[in-house]
C-alpha cells in the first residue's frame, strides 16, 4: 500500500511539474518579427532579387517596404565598419591623434585589407575613419577602436554591442571592429537597417560615406595616400552609380548595406549573399521611390514628434488605422497601420486636438485601436499567472507529502 501511495504521489508530482513548466514557457519573451508587407492588399510587388536575405526601409518612419528573411542571421562582413565608424564618431574627436602600434601593424602583416600603416605613424581619427569607410582599412579600424577603447579593442566592441541594443537590435553580436568573420559575429538585415538608419542621421557619417575620394596628407613616416570609395552605387571607377546614393559598405557577394535619397525621402537597403547585389539594390531603391510616398497624418498642434507615414502611392489617410499607447509623460504614442503593416508613428499631446486624418476619421481609427486593445485584454494573462501560483502551491504541498511518506 505504501509503495502504491508513493507511486501515485510521484505521478501527481510529475504531472504538476510538467504543467508548471508549460505555463512558464508562456512567459518566455519572444523577439518581435519584422512584418513582411508583401501579403498586404494593395502593396506593390517588389522586384525579384538573388539575395538570400534583405530589407528595404524608409528612414524617417522606419517603415519596412520590403523584407526577405529579414530576421534571419547573416554575416555582417565589412558592414560591421558602419557601426565601428558610428561609435567612434560618437565617442571621439575628429582631431584626436592616433599613433599606430602593433595592433594596426598586425593587420597589415596578415594581409587583411589595409592602407599600409606603419609602426609609429600618426593619423587623426578623421583620417582613420575615412580609411575605414572608403578603403575598408582594417588597420585603421582596429587602431581607431583601440584609441576609443583606452588602448585595447575589447572595450570598444562592448560599446558597439551596447549601441546595437540601444538602437533596438535583437539578434546582433559584434566581436571585432573589422568584420573579419570568426563564427560568432552576426546580425540580421533588419538589425543592420536600424544601424544604418542611425548612422545616416549623423551628418559627419553621411559626409564620409558619400565621399568618392579622400586624401590623407603625408604623415610623419609616409607620403600622402589617395583613397577611393569602393561602394559600387557611388560614381567611382568601374561602377554603375545610382543617382541619389548616399554611400554605405560593400563586400562583394557577401553584403551590401547602404542608403539613397530622393526628394527628401531616404531609403535604407541591406542585401546579403547576393551575387548581383549592386544591381538588385538599385532595383529595390527604384521600387521604393517609384511606388511609395510620404503622407502627413497628424496636425502640428497635437504632434510632438513623427506624424508622417510611408505608404503605397495613392493611399490616403482614411485607409489607415491607429493604435494608441499612453506614455508616462502624459503624451500618447500612436502607431499607424495600412492593411496591418506598420507605416509610421507619432507622439501626440493629449491636451491638444487629436491627430487625424480628419476629426471623424481619426475617431473611427481610435475606436478600431480600442477594439484591438480589448481583444488583447490582459485578463487572460492574469488568469494564467494565478493558475501558475496555484500549481506552484500544489507542487510544494506534494513535495512535502512525498517527503513525509
Amino acid at each position: 500500500m505504501l509503495l502504491e501511495d508513493l507511486e501515485m504521489n510521484r505521478k501527481i508530482f510529475l504531472s504538476s511539474l510538467m504543467g508548471i513548466c508549460l505555463l512558464l514557457c508562456l512567459f518566455v519573451p519572444v523577439s518581435a518579427e519584422t512584418t513582411d508587407p508583401s501579403s498586404a492588399a494593395g502593396w506593390p510587388a517588389a522586384p525579384e532579387n538573388a539575395a538570400g536575405a534583405g530589407i528595404l526601409m524608409e528612414s524617417s518612419t522606419g517603415t519596412v517596404v520590403y523584407a526577405k528573411n529579414a530576421d534571419g542571421q547573416i554575416d555582417p562582413s565589412g558592414a560591421v565598419k558602419i557601426m565601428t565608424t558610428l561609435v567612434a564618431l560618437e565617442n571621439g574627436q575628429l582631431e584626436d591623434q592616433i599613433t599606430i602600434n602593433e595592433l594596426g601593424v598586425n593587420q597589415v602583416a596578415s594581409a587583411n585589407i589595409n592602407i599600409g600603416s606603419q609602426n609609429g605613424e600618426v593619423f587623426t581619427l578623421e583620417q582613420c575613419l575615412y580609411a575605414v569607410m572608403l578603403a575598408s582599412a582594417n588597420d585603421s579600424a582596429v587602431q581607431a577602436a583601440a584609441h576609443i577603447g583606452g588602448g585595447t579593442v575589447e572595450p570598444f566592441v562592448e560599446m558597439m554591442n551596447a549601441k546595437a541594443q540601444e538602437l533596438g537590435c535583437t539578434d546582433t553580436v559584434f566581436t571585432n571592429p573589422t568584420g573579419i568573420s570568426d563564427g560568432s559575429q552576426h546580425t540580421t538585415p533588419h538589425d543592420m537597417a536600424l544601424i544604418l538608419r542611425a548612422a545616416f542621421q549623423n551628418e559627419t557619417f553621411r559626409t564620409m560615406a558619400s565621399a568618392t575620394a579622400y586624401t590623407i596628407p603625408a604623415t610623419n613616416v609616409a607620403a600622402e595616400r589617395q583613397l577611393t570609395n569602393n561602394y559600387p552605387l557611388l560614381p567611382v571607377s568601374g561602377s554603375a552609380p545610382y543617382e541619389g546614393s548616399l554611400g554605405g559598405k560593400y563586400s562583394a557577394g557577401a553584403i551590401l548595406a547602404g542608403a539613397a535619397e530622393k526628394d527628401g525621402t531616404t531609403l535604407i537597403c541591406v542585401l546579403s549573399a547576393d551575387a548581383s547585389d549592386s544591381a538588385d539594390a538599385a532595383a529595390l531603391f527604384n521600387y521604393g521611390f517609384e511606388n511609395f510616398q510620404p503622407l502627413s497624418v497628424s496636425d502640428s498642434l497635437s504632434t510632438v514628434s513623427g506624424g508622417t507615414v510611408f505608404v503605397p502611392a495613392g493611399v490616403t489617410a482614411d485607409a489607415l488605422t491607429a493604435q494608441e499607447t499612453p506614455l508616462d509623460d502624459g503624451t500618447v504614442s500612436c502607431q499607424y497601420l495600412y492593411e496591418n503593416v506598420p507605416v509610421g508613428t507619432a507622439v501626440l499631446d493629449e491636451m491638444n486636438d487629436s491627430p487625424g486624418f480628419s476629426a471623424s476619421d481619426h475617431e473611427q481609427a481610435l475606436e478600431e485601436a480600442r477594439q484591438y486593445s480589448s481583444d488583447k485584454s490582459p485578463l487572460p494573462y492574469a488568469g494564467i499567472a494565478a493558475a501558475g501560483v496555484l500549481l506552484f502551491g500544489l507542487l510544494i504541498f506534494l513535495i512535502r507529502k512525498v517527503a513525509k511518506s
